[in-house]
């Protein structure tokens, strides 16, 4: 017995792999935006420190920018520096 498909609807899903569901300096989830973006995509990526944690760029760029002397990590007050 030979089987014929006529249609296929493919389904699928992502999530980013972080260890939280949200972002730790907006808390909005990771699935959505930050608060300055309308949309999420590749507008608002997520970016993980060298300590793994993980926030939206444009949240940690504001941190880090924010800082007067040595960015630190929002959750961990270790030294800021990204992931590579």
């Amino acid at each position: 017995m030979k089987v014929k498909i006529l249609q296929w609807h493919a389904v699928a899903s992502w999530t980013w792999d972080a260890q939280d569901e949200t972002c730790g300096i907006c808390r909005m989830a990771f699935d959505g935006c930050c608060p300055d973006c309308k949309f999420p995509g590749d507008e608002c990526p997520i970016i993980w420190g060298a300590c793994n944690h993980a926030f939206h760029l444009h949240c940690i760029l504001k941190w880090v920018n924010s800082q007067t002397s040595t960015a630190l990590c929002p959750m961990c007050r270790r030294e800021w520096q990204f992931k590579g």
